[in-house]
């Protein structure tokens, strides 16, 4: 007669063998470089296309990390001179170096463990990109402090427990403010915005970074 006793150990997998692994708690520096693209706006004077380096540090609150990070940008942007007719009025591109600094929340989607070592996450950031070294401008036209938003979605990879190599993506979002100047007809009546053309633009800036973290 066949007997339905079970041991407790025989329900689920052997912790040995399971694919399942808790991440390693406590505070990590990660290392990162990547490529900032995107928009430049209607117009073209945004800055955009350059590879980035930065530093970050998170913090793990159970499936939710907290992190603050900044990074330089070796971004470029055009200059646009409305008093040039249509053909003559773009230059550059010039260096246009930005800094994004954020704070932001991930969510593990495996909890706080591992799968094979893997583990995807979501998340956003709130922050500000700064740029004060414009190339000269005819007009008033500066890209200055933008307040930043970005989601992103990411994947982690632990080959030991303090070790993690992880990959990033993000859309950073900021908006252009044109000056009136882009309004006013050029020598050969063309304009670089129309007339009932807002002058604020919100631009998307896809960023892909690759980092090394270590935990501590």
């Amino acid at each position: 007669m066949a007997s339905w006793n079970a041991s407790p150990a025989q329900v689920g997998h052997d912790p040995g063998q399971s694919p399942y692994h808790d991440v390693h708690r406590g505070g990590v520096f990660v290392a990162s470089g990547g490529y900032l693209g995107g928009s430049r706006g209607s117009v073209g004077v945004g800055i955009s296309d350059g590879p980035t380096g930065g530093l970050r540090y998170e913090v793990s609150l159970g499936a939710i990390g907290v992190s603050m990070g900044v990074a330089y940008g070796r971004t470029t942007s055009f200059v646009v001179d409305p008093a040039k007719d249509s053909l003559s009025r773009t230059s550059g591109p010039y260096d246009n170096a930005v800094v994004l600094a954020d704070v932001g929340l991930q969510l593990l989607l495996t909890g706080r463990k591992t799968w094979h070592g893997f583990a995807p996450y979501l998340g956003g950031a709130l922050g500000m990109a700064l740029s004060n070294g414009a190339p000269p401008d005819p007009t008033t036209y500066t890209f200055g402090n933008k307040v930043t938003f970005a989601p992103e979605a990411g994947l982690r990879w632990y080959p030991t427990r303090s070790i993690s190599v992880r990959t990033d993506l993000r859309l950073v979002l900021w908006k252009l403010t044109y000056p009136l100047d882009y309004r006013q007809p050029s020598p050969d009546g063309s304009r670089v915005l129309a007339l009932d053309a807002s002058l604020t633009e919100w631009t998307a800036h896809p960023w892909v970074t690759i980092g090394l973290g270590w935990t501590f």
